[in-house]
């Protein structure tokens, strides 16, 4: 349906899909053998956006009981209204979390579609500010074997020339530090002196312990530690951050833009997920924020979902090219894009919308929900 304030939004749909790793996957704290994408689906006169988020299968009951409700019948094109009024709706149940998988998910919907309605590339939508966007290879899991770590930054760095490439360190809540230790070793060794060696201990260490083991793998030219605290530990990441060369980056588990303000004292780039942290409407918010106290800002995985809002952008770092939701994506759709020489060139087809449409045959192999 279409008013005097352009069309308005029809209908709301969810579906949950696990998808399987192809290998065991894990981390400095958590381990896993699958990952569930929940897909929203917005429509306006005759046009469809997608949308999604990654976490529990619960985050799609949230969309349909919390939010489609507030959102359907609305204008489309006003996406800040509509972020805020799902924000608003959301205050009692608790917005962090699973719910702000749900805002977030619904608003990317949201931004896919106005672009297709309007026949436009999302970034032409948006106004670019670059024409490539740099990414790093990420993976290299604490559950790899030697064989599987090389084989894994061989594609990356040989096959796919993308020369910044992290691996998991942290292993067993940072039990594990000479094994941590080794296999950055190994990376270096794979990946020559030429690409960057980024680590990622999700939180697993202690203070001292980061600093530490930040201080051991700048002999190896480490040049990005990403939550050697956790990230709840605001004095404890300022602490690493002054004490070693590598860049110290966290940010991934912000739910709302008062959570970076808050962290951006304590780190040197600041990372955000736009399918935590309201959407895309928050996470360009939150590249404004960082912009304005001279940070850059990094994208946080599902890099589908930050491409073009990326491109966007004039103070971005780079984008998580990670494994898990790589394959995913790319299993999922028609029109992915393509990381060779360690770049992605969100728009150039002319596509409209994030350029992505949804296999429908495959999604229902994934369909738990």
């Amino acid at each position: 349906m279409t008013g005097t304030d352009g069309p308005t939004l029809e209908r709301i749909d969810v579906q949950v899909l696990t998808v399987p790793t192809d290998e065991p996957e894990g981390d400095g704290t958590l381990a896993w053998d699958s990952t569930t994408m929940v897909l929203v689906s917005t429509r306006a006169a005759g046009t469809t956006g997608t949308g999604w988020t990654y976490g529990a299968p619960a985050t799609a009951q949230a969309v349909e009981d919390q939010l489609a409700g507030v959102v359907i019948g609305r204008p489309v094109f006003d996406i800040p209204a509509l972020n805020e009024a799902m924000t608003r709706t959301v205050r009692n149940a608790g917005r962090p979390g699973l719910v702000a998988g749900a805002v977030s998910a619904v608003d990317i919907a949201l931004w896919d579609l106005k672009a297709r309605l309007l026949g436009l590339p999302l970034v032409r939508l948006l106004g670019a500010a670059r024409t490539e966007v740099p990414v790093y290879g990420s993976g290299g899991f604490t559950t790899y074997d030697r064989g599987q770590l090389h084989r894994q930054l061989r594609h990356w760095s040989q096959e796919q020339a993308i020369p910044r490439l992290k691996i998991k360190i942290g292993e067993s809540w940072g039990t594990r530090e000479q094994r941590d230790l080794r296999r950055a070793e190994q990376a270096r060794e794979v990946i020559g002196d030429a690409a960057e060696l980024y680590v990622d201990a999700n939180g697993a260490y202690t203070r001292k312990q980061a600093v530490r083991v930040g201080r051991t793998l700048a002999g190896l030219g480490v040049s990005w530690f990403e939550e050697p605290v956790s990230s709840d530990d605001l004095p404890g990441l300022a602490l690493v951050r002054d004490s070693v060369t590598a860049d110290v980056a966290a940010g991934e588990y912000g739910y709302d833009l008062s959570y970076f303000a808050r962290m951006i004292p304590a780190v040197d780039c600041l990372q955000a997920d736009a399918t935590r942290c309201g959407g895309l409407t928050v996470w360009l918010r939150t590249a404004a924020l960082a912009e304005a106290h001279g940070l850059q800002l990094s994208g946080h995985c599902a890099p589908h979902v930050h491409a073009h809002a990326a491109a966007a952008i004039s103070n971005l770092r780079h984008l998580e090219w990670f494994h898990d939701h790589v394959r995913i994506e790319n299993l999922l759709f028609e029109g992915v894009l393509d990381p060779q020489g360690g770049v992605l060139r969100p728009g150039t087809d002319g596509a409209p919308g994030h350029g992505l449409t949804l296999r429908t045959d495959r999604a229902e192999q994934y369909r738990t929900g």
